[in-house]
């Protein structure tokens, strides 16, 4: 996989500040958000990319490792210790330096060749420090993080969906119930390793959007009903909309305005549950009714004195 410079995803230099990339994110972010490019490829990776580069550069630490060694800052660690272990064999005999700062007759060293050395050290000292074994060392790849934009109704069922992941489609299977915010791992999907070693794994986030009818509070949901006046005097039945489908619900006689009813398993599937599911709640609004004829305003005053 080409090298992604993250400042340059970021149209930013190395020396901005926390604040400058923060804002750089939310304007690009905004601007290559899936919800305002549909079926747009390249707006999608431009988005995906945005994602990994702010994951990085908001991090200090990963930052700093990111400005030190580029591509391979997920390995700074490793690259690290492989290092102190060649400083240290170095002071014990195979030697002219001591550390980094300090070498001489570096590449020279009798019984080293450049051919000894690990891709690392060739790459940052032109061919200086390595193991005599002449093995390279492996690293697992990095990690790739991706977004995924759903509306609550996709969520409510286990469906396969394509994601575009650094120009690779990779079919995923989304569970049903997943939430907003939720990161699930597909294991072995991110950057190849080095030297043989095992690649990383693509970590994916779900946006669900708010939904215009119900609201999502974990499995369960909760919506609005309204209700006629005179179905909630005397009683009746009403027709509930639920995700699944319509419901037809018996109204008690006297029902009052707010009262709250809930309907079993007419909520939120639970997440990798077969056959569980949340509660939908509703809460019933009481219709007042308007441009009454002569006969119904007086039917309506009749009651009022009666109830006086």
């Amino acid at each position: 996989m080409a090298f992604i410079d993250y400042y340059k995803v970021l149209e930013l230099d190395k020396n901005a500040s926390e604040k400058d990339i923060k804002n750089a994110y939310r304007k690009l972010a905004r601007k290559y958000h899936p919800d305002l490019n549909p079926n747009d490829e390249e707006a999608n990776k431009k988005f995906q990319q945005l994602n990994e580069a702010n994951e990085v550069l908001s991090d200090p630490e990963k930052r700093k490792k990111y400005d030190k060694y580029g591509e391979n800052w997920q390995h700074g660690e490793a690259y690290e210790q492989q290092a102190r272990q060649q400083a240290g064999a170095q002071g014990s005999g195979y030697g002219g330096y001591s550390d980094f700062g300090g070498a001489e007759g570096f590449g020279s060293a009798e019984g080293f060749g450049s051919e000894d050395f690990s891709d690392f050290f060739q790459s940052m000292f032109g061919g200086a420090g390595g193991s005599r074994s002449g093995r390279q060392a492996k690293y697992r790849g990095q990690d790739y993080n991706a977004s995924l934009s759903l509306n609550l109704r996709d969520v409510i069922e286990t469906h396969k969906q394509t994601l575009t992941v650094n120009g690779k489609n990779i079919r995923i299977t989304i569970p049903a119930g997943v939430e907003n915010g939720q990161t699930i791992k597909i294991a072995g999907h991110g950057s190849p390793g080095v030297n043989g070693g095992p690649a990383g794994d693509l970590y994916i986030q779900f946006n669900v959007a708010p939904d215009p009818d119900f609201k999502r509070d974990g499995n369960n949901l909760y919506t609005s009903q309204k209700l006629d006046l005179y179905t909630a005097v005397l009683g009746g039945e009403v027709t509930a909309e639920t995700l699944t489908g319509k419901v037809k619900i018996k109204v008690k006689p006297e029902t009052q305005n707010g009262t709250k009813v809930k309907l079993k398993g007419k909520g939120m599937p639970v997440y990798k549950k077969d056959n569980e599911f949340g509660d939908l709640y509703l809460t019933y609004d009481i219709q007042t009714p308007t441009n009454l004829t002569e006969k119904q305003k007086q039917l309506f005053e009749e009651l009022a004195k009666s109830s006086a």
